[in-house]
């Protein structure tokens, strides 16, 4: 296991590996394995891309994002002008119903409202609108609509995580109770722990997804 001083090098190394970043901007403390990101971006898409970044460090447990946009004067847009630029991404793209999707902006922040009937789409409107200028951050407050009643079947899951090359399956246990999956056990990063939910909330019939996996 790697001492704080060694995972707070390794994510300052990562920082400067993402050709997104500007690595200086942000400042990196580590305490019992826990990641605290600070500093000033000039977009938000920096700002995510610095918590990426963080999650992909090998023995990292937690982290705490305290990152804060702060746009230049040329990255500055109206509300109006971000809420329009965020109706016209999710009309452009396929994968999200943009009828069932409204649109809040408030000082530059964007709130996403609805409901959907897959994580999917959910998470598509959220790639589709995270990326544009002028943008503070981003609330996805998207619901997923109720189903009808499908069971939800273990090892339909079971099956997904071994046939992926970046998830240790035997060290996941999978629990289900009506349309809710339950993650235990162990991943080796967080990378490896958003695939396993991601894999859980592709299943059929799944409308909750309840991760408690630990990093180790």
């Amino acid at each position: 296991m790697k001492t704080d001083q060694q995972l707070q090098s390794d994510v300052l190394d990562e920082l400067r590996w993402d050709p997104r970043l500007n690595s200086p901007e942000i400042g990196v403390a580590v305490k019992n394995g826990i990641v605290t990101l600070s500093g000033h971006v000039d977009n938000y898409t920096k700002k995510l891309a610095a918590e990426e970044a963080a999650k992909r460090v090998k023995d990292v447990k937690g982290i705490v994002e305290e990152i804060m946009v702060q746009l230049q004067h040329d990255g500055k847009r109206t509300d109006q002008e971000l809420a329009q630029a965020a109706v016209n991404a999710i009309r452009w793209n396929n994968a999200v119903p943009n009828q069932n999707i409204k649109v809040e902006v408030e000082k530059g922040w964007l709130s996403l409202e609805g409901q959907l009937d897959w994580q999917f789409q959910k998470e598509a409107a959220l790639n589709a609108v995270k990326d544009i200028v002028g943008l503070k951050g981003v609330s996805n407050m998207i619901s997923i609509k109720p189903r009808v009643n499908i069971p939800v079947v273990r090892e339909t899951i079971k099956k997904a995580l071994e046939r992926s090359a970046d998830i240790e399956s035997d060290r996941i246990i999978i629990e289900t109770s009506g349309n809710k999956v339950i993650l235990r056990g162990k991943a080796r990063s967080w990378s490896e722990k958003n695939e396993v939910e991601h894999a859980a909330w592709s299943a059929p019939g799944v409308m909750e997804v309840e991760d408690d996996l630990i990093i180790a």
